[in-house]
């Protein structure tokens, strides 16, 4: 007899629908075909044990599973349970008159105990597409697949109660949550907030310009100066997710099993602190197994990369194409997926290899030269990719005596939230900008454009401080947004000023005075 059962598989961090075809006849052989792997073909070993601890007799039949699509690989052992269901149901021992109602995956364990698997959202994101009524997941996926709603999502704990369900002797009930709910109750809790810093004021005003505009920045300064303490703390000043961005952003963390038990709809913008050691297949993905890397896990989020220096030039340099298009193409022989990469990125660093060049009471010993040297380990075309450079000084020692309280993320979310929102209505016109820093040359001739007093302005300082001329353009969108947190239509010279402020290593002379 043949059946048919539907599963789903990942590609990239979408899903594609799977149809396990199980035919049973004469003879003793078992045969999976459809490009399995081998987890796939030894999901056959599994299937054996779990159907017979479960009290049923494991047919034997010749039966032959073909996974269709057949020219697409298939990998991962989440097609054991509807393999399971299929062999079963080729053979009458359950009935086959809803199954087209039914999409479901699971790993099957031994004892007939079903498995979590990765990639449970995209699924049943695909679910619902393609017009299915029920989804049957793993218990440990229920809540995370039960985020899409308008389809029904059993959490099943063992391949009896699959049969059960199927059979109509269960009274399992589907998984109902109410996401807009739970997402507005956790949207604004965070672990850090910026009233626990004290003092770098200076600081905390460049992270709120950078989160306002989109830009990435980079923080340089001496150990103990509050680098990470004040990255830490980025995400807590940043618009709140939006559904559908928590969506693609969960998705993605689905696919790479980075979700924890129970885990439902991510609420807080990610923040990814890779280690300088990163690999660039581990920075950007791919793999063997196709899966998504660190720029992809921190999409609407931050990277943060501290010891920037630190990281191996070869590392550095594939995040160029997609901090610029905000979107990574892994092509290799046999696949060719993409993972979204719109992150603001985060950078800090020492000035100079002793960590003290600049120190206001300490002094540096590196050697002449050295401070170049070690800032030429950044490529000049990642290092124009970032619009704020600030140098941090630590903190003195009144500011931290200072038992004021200072002024909280929520505050400054609320300015940041306002210049997005400024930002949306400008750009609502333009595809695939949303915010300044993705301007381009014709749009900062439209927008960010200084009157005259603001060019005199920029054409001053940029000559006194020997300022290179890929500065230009990051001033103006730098501008843009401290307008935009000023509420000004114009770019006006205040604005300049301040933005020229924020490109410490734009000077000529920078790391060559002692």
């Amino acid at each position: 007899m043949l059946t048919k059962v539907y599963s789903a598989a990942i590609q990239g961090i979408d899903a594609f629908p799977v149809t396990i075809e199980t035919d049973s006849g004469t003879g003793t052989i078992f045969s999976i075909v459809g490009l399995p792997d081998t987890a796939v073909r030894e999901s056959h070993q599994r299937m054996v044990s779990a159907i017979t601890h479960s009290g049923v007799k494991f047919p034997r039949k010749g039966i032959t599973i073909n996974l269709a699509p057949a020219d697409i690989k298939k990998e991962g052992a989440a097609f054991d349970l509807p393999m399971a269901i299929g062999v079963l149901s080729s053979n009458n021992l359950i009935p086959v008159d809803h199954l087209a109602d039914y999409m479901m995956m699971g790993e099957l364990s031994l004892d007939g105990s079903v498995l979590p698997v990765k990639g449970a959202l995209p699924m049943a994101v695909k679910a619902r597409e393609l017009g299915f009524k029920r989804l049957i997941v793993p218990e440990e996926n229920v809540t995370e697949a039960a985020v899409v709603n308008k389809i029904e999502v059993f959490g099943v704990k063992n391949l009896s109660e699959v049969v059960a369900l199927l059979s109509g002797e269960s009274d399992l009930q589907p998984v109902v949550i109410n996401t807009r709910e739970i997402f507005a109750s956790q949207a604004a809790n965070f672990d850090f907030d910026f009233s626990e810093v004290k003092g770098q004021d200076g600081v905390k005003r460049a992270l709120e310009v950078a989160c306002a505009g989109g830009h990435n920045i980079l923080l340089i300064g001496p150990p103990g100066a509050g680098k990470s303490m004040l990255a830490k703390r980025v995400p807590s000043i940043l618009p709140p997710l939006s559904l559908g961005e928590a969506l693609e952003t969960t998705k993605i963390h689905s696919v790479a099993g980075k979700l924890t038990r129970g885990s439902m709809l991510m609420t807080q913008r990610p923040f990814r602190t890779p280690h300088h050691t990163v690999s660039s297949v581990a920075l950007v993905g791919g793999g063997t197994n196709p899966m998504p890397g660190e720029i992809s896990l921190a999409h609407n989020g931050v990277l943060f990369l501290d010891e920037f220096p630190e990281f191996p030039r070869q590392v550095l340099e594939v995040m160029r194409q997609p901090i610029e298009d905000r979107v990574i193409t892994v092509a290799r022989a046999k696949y060719t997926v993409n993972y979204p990469a719109s992150f603001m990125l985060v950078a800090s660093m020492n000035p100079c290899p002793c960590g003290y060049y600049g120190h206001p009471t300490k002094r540096c010993t590196c050697a002449p030269g050295a401070v170049t040297r070690y800032m030429n380990r950044i490529s000049g075309p990642l290092l124009d990719r970032i619009d704020l450079q600030i140098e941090i000084q630590p903190v003195s020692f009144d500011d931290m005596a200072n038992t004021a309280p200072a002024e909280s993320s929520e505050a400054i979310r609320r300015r940041v939230i306002e210049a997005r929102n400024v930002q949306q209505l400008r750009f609502q016109g333009e595809r695939g900008i949303y915010c300044n820093a993705q301007m381009n040359s014709r749009l900062l001739h439209k927008y960010a454009w200084p009157d005259a007093q603001g060019l005199a302005k920029l054409k001053e300082r940029m000559t006194k401080l020997n300022m290179s001329a890929r500065a230009f353009d990051r001033i103006l969108r730098v501008a843009r947004t401290i307008a935009d947190l000023d509420k000004s239509q114009s770019v006006r010279v205040s604005h300049i000023a301040e933005a020229i402020g924020y490109r410490s290593l734009d000077r000529a002379n920078y790391g060559t005075t002692f």
